[in-house]
């Protein structure tokens, strides 16, 4: 119950005190509770939850060095044992202590930095300093104390509860220089006889480590506003002056002007206001802008409640200057001195109704309802200007401005009909060029002439002429854009089969690329047995669907 209540007291202090690891937030200390599992001459008991619990505690620390690694110091001390029978069985006690680095997988580039989980991979080394358990039984009689060097590795995942807070869990497998600390079972050292299952490889030990993560470090705030620089947009506040969660100070009435410069703090929402936070007079009359109906009142014209001197029509123009006193009320705003609307580009057409008010003059006659200049075959070049006054639908955002369809590669073909429209091609081939026969002739000695080590990624030497002639073709051919496709018989398993593939495709590219390939260009994709080209149930078949092919395509 005392423990209990002393892990909910430190996991409380956890999240109040602590934050994520991060460029602001460096230093980090784990405790840790650790499962020992031995793999050795007496047998192997790595995930063998069957065996006695052999458990340790342990202390990390771990320093931030960028987005993608932290290292760190992390020792532990504990149990470490094998029970086969009753009678056949040892128990040590062993220290460690090792550097290590993680890689981790919330960086940016593979998993988003604000992720609340953070998988790593794990790589140390260190040493280990064994000796006899106060809780060892006499079986055996012997367990030989000393050191060995360790090397830890493994994978984990840490999850932030909290910013302040994060619990993890890894599991590592260490490899050491020893065998000679389980009763020195793999020889007869000291009359004790060798184990019926020794084995000649050194002794090992895996560890699956829980840990507290409490991470330390003070946020920068140059404004000194309560927002740390890393959240504050709005670096540079004045000193008190209100903010929000962002760092930027509080605009309350949302017009722009924060309330600390805001002389009319209740601006309705949407209304322009000057540099004071109160609403616009453009004109001077009295009526904001955003009640002032005609906003380009003369100076010394008396005007209404709407900010508009005496006019019957509502055009803006005062009766005794209307020239148009009947202006309809779709044109107000847009009269001219003499209150009649405006028709600025002169197309016969006014403004108020006008959707194109600057049509050239070389377009009059050749528009529509609207004011705008026609466009009859819907190319997004007017009729005025359009030299290919048919142009199909199907070339539209690929025509010139002559309203023509564009040939950038100039093979004839347009390139709304062009695959390849910035390479020259054949019609028969849609405007690509035509794979050449001694390229097409090499791919299909690749198919089979392409060998690899047995169940394995590694390349044949006798491959590498064949892989040589290849590379030169693709340099020599700088347009071509190529997928390196790796292909597998039915033997295996399906995943394994998927796996496989993938990584000859990516050793073939590797090679290309080795040899002056643009890596660029090329590019390799596993398809396991998905795709057969011959019956899986013979052997000749299997032989033939065991393949590497390279697909051609163009830049586009």
């Amino acid at each position: 119950m005392k423990t209990r209540n002393l892990l909910l007291m430190a996991f409380f202090l956890a999240t109040q005190f602590t934050q994520a690891q991060t460029a602001d937030h460096k230093f980090a200390i784990g405790l840790n509770v650790i499962r020992n599992e031995y793999n050795g001459d007496y047998g192997n008991g790595i995930f063998n939850f069957n065996q006695k619990m052999y458990a340790g505690v342990g202390l990390s620390t771990s320093l931030y060095l960028s987005p993608s690694f932290n290292v760190g110091l992390q020792g532990s001390s504990g149990l470490y044992g094998y029970r086969e029978t009753s009678a056949d069985r040892f128990v040590g006690r062993k220290a460690e202590l090792s550097l290590f680095t993680h890689y981790k997988f919330n960086n940016g580039y593979i998993i988003s930095e604000t992720s609340n989980f953070s998988p790593f991979l794990s790589l140390g080394v260190g040493a280990a300093y064994y000796s006899l358990s106060n809780d060892a039984k006499p079986y055996p009689t012997i367990i030989t104390n000393g050191v060995d060097l360790i090397i830890p590795f493994g994978v984990g995942l840490k999850y932030h509860i909290t910013k302040r807070f994060a619990i993890q869990y890894q599991y590592l497998y260490n490899l050491t220089s020893g065998d000679n600390h389980d009763q020195n079972r793999g020889a007869n050292y000291f009359g004790s006889a060798a184990h019926p299952y020794s084995k000649p490889s050194n002794d090992a030990y895996g560890q699956h480590v829980f840990s507290l993560v409490f991470n330390f470090g003070k946020l920068k705030d140059t404004d000194k506003d309560g927002v740390s620089d890393k959240y504050d947009k709005c670096i540079d506040t004045p000193l008190q002056v209100k903010v929000d969660e962002f760092g930027c100070p509080v605009d309350t009435d949302g017009d722009g002007v924060a309330d600390y410069l805001d002389q009319c703090a209740n601006t309705l929402p949407n209304v322009k206001v000057d540099a004071v936070g109160c609403p616009l007079d453009s004109d001077g009359d009295g009526v904001p802008d955003y009640l002032d109906k005609c906003p380009n009142t003369p100076a010394g014209i008396k005007v209404d409640v709407y900010g508009c001197s005496i006019d019957k029509d509502g055009d803006g123009v005062a009766d005794e200057f209307d020239k148009c006193p009947d202006t309809p009320v779709a044109a107000y705003g847009k009269v001219d001195a003499n209150g009649c609307p405006l028709d600025t580009d002169g197309d016969g057409v006014p403004d108020y109704l006008d959707k194109c008010p600057n049509t050239p003059a070389a377009a009059f006659g050749k528009i529509d309802a609207n004011g705008c200049p026609l466009d009859t075959d819907g190319d997004g070049v007017p009729d005025y200007l359009d030299k290919c006054p048919n142009t199909p639908a199907a070339s539209f955002g690929k025509v010139d401005m002559n309203g023509c369809p564009t040939d950038t590669d100039g093979d004839g073909i347009a390139d709304y009909l062009d695959n390849c429209p910035k390479i020259a091609g054949t019609v028969a081939n849609h405007g690509c060029p035509e794979v050449k026969k001694e390229v097409k002739t090499l791919f299909e000695k690749a198919l089979q002439g392409i060998q690899f080590q047995t169940g394995k990624a590694d390349i044949k030497p006798v491959s590498f002429p064949l892989l040589n002639q290849i590379a030169n073709i693709l340099i020599l051919n700088p347009t071509y854009l190529i997928e390196v496709q790796g292909h597998t018989d039915n033997v295996g398993a399906d995943e394994y089969n998927m796996e496989l593939s993938r990584n000859r495709a990516a050793a073939v590219r590797d090679y290309l690329v080795s040899k002056g390939v643009d890596a660029a260009s090329i590019t390799s994709e596993g398809y396991g047995e998905t795709k057969p080209v011959a019956d899986n149930n013979t052997k000749a078949g299997k032989t033939l669907n065991r393949r590497v092919e390279f697909v051609v395509t163009f830049e586009k």
